[in-house]
């Protein structure tokens, strides 16, 4: 496990880490995260395990909290690139890649590279 320099865990109460894999530098995990094993992280990425709760128009977001925590997992070898941010529930399948600066809201499957905001299915990896 390598976790490098700024890594920042400031909320979610379980963060595991598989055999030979890495959290970027300067990544923000603010989740209950699962790591498998031989997974690539690349810089800033951030994960998010929840979300503000807005559903009450009477009162002002900023006054209403945070929803639950929901966990995030990211299967064995996965490369996650720079800047990616994702968001609560998700799981990455193993194998999956996960363009730089995509925003993951929803699963990603097992050897597709997915990209963009919201990031969406672009190839698969492995023989045509």
């Amino acid at each position: 496990m390598n976790i490098e320099h700024g890594a920042d865990f400031g909320w979610g109460t379980t963060v595991s880490v598989g055999d030979n894999s890495g959290i970027g530098i300067d990544a923000w995990i603010r989740a209950d995260l699962t790591i498998g094993d031989n997974v690539m992280m690349g810089p800033q990425a951030l994960i998010y395990g929840r979300d503000h709760v807005f559903g009450d128009l009477s009162r002002p977001m900023n006054q209403q909290g945070m929803g639950e925590y929901e966990p995030i997992v990211i299967e064995d070898d996965v490369w996650i690139g720079a800047r990616v941010t994702i968001l609560k529930g998700v799981t990455i399948g193993s194998g999956a890649v996960v363009a730089a600066g995509s925003v993951v809201t929803k699963d990603v499957e097992s050897n597709s590279i997915v990209g963009g905001n919201p990031a969406k299915q672009i190839s698969r990896r492995g023989p045509a």
